[in-house]
Formats: structure tokens, C-alpha cells, sequence
């Protein structure tokens, strides 16, 4: 964990907290809002997924002074940390996700910015905005947040918690406004790919409106299966054995519908839906405003590349806690989660200066690089912690993560992360 208090120290994400947090407390004995927040982003890289885990971490008196914080707080302390704060102070939260993306550099063909939304079950249905929604275990008490991530960095550019019987489309055009305009303006965005879930007329206007190019799959209404039982001679074969295309006329200049079937012989593992009354395929939709130059497949093929907004997903659940981290007041959890998501991201600015051309999740950092044993004590009064390095080639791959960290910005990266 030293490295990654020193990457906060370089970040300066102290005085960012500083700025954003509402805490005033009027008790001499307080504890310093930046320090519980800290605390509590460094107990989860630590593996705590829940409150009472990060007070857990109390026992260690070690970490806390690694992560220069007086302590980390107990789990009273913190629910009522996270109780203080309203829609405004969590909004404000969200510009971390910002400050993150000014680390990021301008590409020359633009960034593509990929929506989902998901729930986040909560079988107590204590927490506010915990309601029976549609989720993958059918109809149960959760939260259904929406997310934004930029695909090429798999940074998260946005997050909003919603309640749990919130259709997909509710907000999402507002979403979409509130994070184009929250993106740093050397961000540029070359494309927005979207499930069926934001396929309604309001978001692809809210889309067009903004100038953006998007691909968004389309609900199969009754007009759309109409279209896919056309016959053969509709569709036309591509390179690709098994599937083929079919490009429908629209009445929106400029908006395309873009059909696609393959057949489950000889594609069985393909994605897309069944239609009873015509077997042997599956079916798939996709609205896009790409001119003509791109083809049927090329767009086809460009919103397959959506699926991976799905891992970014599954570590915020599993390995950042986001799952099981809730308080009872709405806006509190979701500060919880905005944190969270900032210390996602901090990993992945972390790698990017360690010069890793592959992101690896949270497991295998902990594995390699944040999990390591070691003795701690105070060598003449000065905290000391000595690393538990075996072999000549751990101990060179140890002094270059410390020289990069410390060096002035180069090139040179460090060997793979990867376990």
C-alpha cells in the first residue's frame, strides 16, 4: 500500500477530497473528513466490501500510517460519515471520474463511450431506493445504476445510482448530457454504444442532438420482426459464415436499422434473440447514424466491442465492493460507490504510469503489487517498512516500480503486472 498513498500524494487527491467533501465538524476530536474518505478507499483495495470490514482494518496500525491517515474510523463513524451527504454533495463526488480523465491523452480518432445500466440486489430492502425491479434472479428489492466508461482507457466516466423499479431508459438521456459535458474538453468522443435498454426515441435524439455518432441496439418491436422474417432474398451474406445483414429503410434522415440474423448450426454461441416462428437463428437490431461509408458488418462488428463495459461492471461488484457497500440514507451509498469507483479508477492511472499496456483487475494487483509481506517498525524514530523481496529478479522488478514512481515522467515501463 506505500505505493499507492505515494500515487495519491503525486495525485494530490487529498486536497481534490478537501474541496468536494460537505464535513464540517465543529468536535476537536473529530476525525478529519479527507482521512476517513482515504481510509476507506484504501480498506477497499485492502479487500473490504462492507463498513464493518473496512473498521476491521482498525487492527492494523500499520496501514493507517501508510495511508497518512490518523486512523482508520469505525463503522459508526463512518455510516455516519456517508449519512451527511445530500444529492448536491454526492453529485460533487462525481468530479473524481473527471479529474481522472484530465490524465488521459487526446486521440486523434476520439474515444468511444460505452453506456450500460444493472441492479445491485439488496435482500433486506432497508437501504432507501431499494425497490423490486427486474433483475438476472428475476423480481427483486435492488438499486439499478447507470455507468459510462470510455472503452480504449476503461476508465469509468460517470456514474448514477437510481432506484431499483427504474426502467433502463429513465434519465438516460439526461445521463448521457450530464457526461459529454463533464468530460475534460480534450476528450473527444468519436462514438456512444449503447444496449437495448437505451434504445428509445428520446435518448437517440438526445444523442443526435449532441452531435454524437452512436450505435444502440434496437428492441425487437412487432415493426422490427416483421422485418426479420423477410426471406432470403432480403438478407444479404457476408464474410463471415452464418450470418448475414439487412439494412432497412427509416423515416429519420440520417438514422440507419441495421438487421442481423445468424444461423445457430453453425454459430451456436452468437448473441441476439429467438424467434418462435422462424427457427434456425438468431436475430439482432442496431440503430446507428454512421454514414454509408460503414458498412452493415463494420457496425455490426464495432458494437461487439461493447460487451467489455461488462467486466468493468462485474470488479466495481466483485472486487470494489460496490455489491455490498450501502447505507440506509440514497445519496450516502451512493457516494459510497462514487469513492469506490474513484479508487477504480486510480488503479488504472497507476498502470498507466507503471507503463502497463494491458489493465489487470484489482485481484492481481493485490496479488503482485499491494499484498506483500513485510516487518514494520521505527528505525530511529523514523517508520520503516521492510518489503519481502526473494530473488535477484523480484528485487530489480521492485526497484524499477519505485524508480518509476518517484523518476520524473519516461517512457520506460515496467514488466507486466499480469500474475
Amino acid at each position: 500500500m506505500v505505493v499507492w498513498s505515494h500515487f495519491l500524494r503525486q495525485r494530490k487527491l487529498r486536497s481534490q477530497l478537501r474541496e468536494l467533501l460537505p464535513h464540517a465538524p465543529s468536535s476537536p476530536n473529530a476525525y478529519v473528513p479527507d482521512d476517513t474518505a482515504l481510509g476507506y478507499m484504501g480498506a477497499i483495495l485492502c479487500g473490504a466490501d462492507k463498513l464493518s470490514r473496512v473498521a476491521w482494518l482498525q487492527s492494523d496500525p500499520a496501514l493507517a500510517e501508510v495511508l497518512g491517515v490518523e486512523a482508520i474510523v469505525s463503522q459508526p463513524t463512518l455510516s455516519r460519515f456517508f449519512g451527511e451527504f445530500t444529492q448536491r454533495s454526492s453529485s460533487d463526488l462525481a468530479r473524481l471520474h473527471r479529474q481522472a480523465a484530465y490524465a488521459l491523452p487526446s486521440l486523434k480518432e476520439g474515444y468511444t463511450l460505452d453506456l450500460d445500466s444493472w441492479s445491485l440486489l439488496h435482500e433486506d430492502g432497508h437501504q432507501e431506493g431499494v425497490a423490486v425491479g427486474y433483475t438476472q434472479r428475476g423480481l427483486k428489492p435492488c438499486h439499478r445504476p447507470l455507468i459510462a466508461a470510455l472503452a480504449e482507457s476503461k476508465l469509468i466516466a460517470n456514474y448514477w445510482l437510481r432506484s431499483g423499479n427504474t426502467a433502463c431508459v429513465n434519465g438516460a438521456a439526461e445521463f448521457l448530457r450530464n457526461t459529454v459535458a463533464s468530460l475534460p474538453k480534450h476528450i473527444r468522443l468519436a462514438l456512444i454504444r449503447a444496449d437495448g435498454g437505451f434504445g428509445y426515441q428520446a435518448f437517440l435524439s438526445a444523442a443526435e442532438a449532441l452531435g454524437l455518432k452512436y450505435i444502440v441496439v434496437a428492441r425487437l418491436t412487432q415493426l422490427i420482426q416483421s422485418l426479420c422474417r423477410h426471406g432470403d432474398e432480403h438478407w444479404q451474406k457476408t464474410e463471415m459464415e452464418g450470418l448475414e445483414v439487412q439494412e432497412a429503410p427509416t423515416e429519420q434522415i440520417g438514422r440507419r436499422l441495421i438487421l442481423i440474423r445468424q444461423r445457430i448450426a453453425q454459430r451456436p454461441h452468437s448473441g441476439g434473440k429467438l424467434l418462435l416462428d422462424v427457427a434456425g437463428y438468431r436475430y439482432q437490431a442496431l440503430w446507428t447514424n454512421l454514414g454509408p461509408e460503414a458498412s452493415a458488418l463494420q457496425v455490426w462488428r464495432r458494437y461487439n466491442g461493447r460487451a467489455d463495459v461488462e467486466n468493468r461492471i462485474r470488479e466495481l461488484g466483485d472486487q470494489f465492493g460496490i455489491k455490498r457497500l450501502a447505507v440506509k440514507k440514497f445519496w450516502g451509498t451512493e457516494a459510497m460507490h462514487h469513492l469506490a469507483i474513484a479508487a477504480y479508477n486510480l488503479c488504472v492511472l497507476l498502470q498507466r504510469k507503471l507503463g502497463q499496456l494491458e489493465k489487470c483487475e484489482l485481484n492481481t494487483l493485490r496479488w503482485r503489487l499491494f499484498s506483500r509481506a513485510a516487518v514494520w517498525s521505527k528505525r530511529a524514530g523514523k517508520p520503516t517498512l521492510k518489503l519481502a523481496v526473494r530473488g535477484k529478479e523480484m528485487r530489480a522488478w521492485w526497484l524499477k516500480i519505485l524508480q518509476k514512481l518517484t523518476a520524473p515522467p519516461n517512457c520506460n515501463s515496467v514488466e507486466s503486472l499480469q500474475a
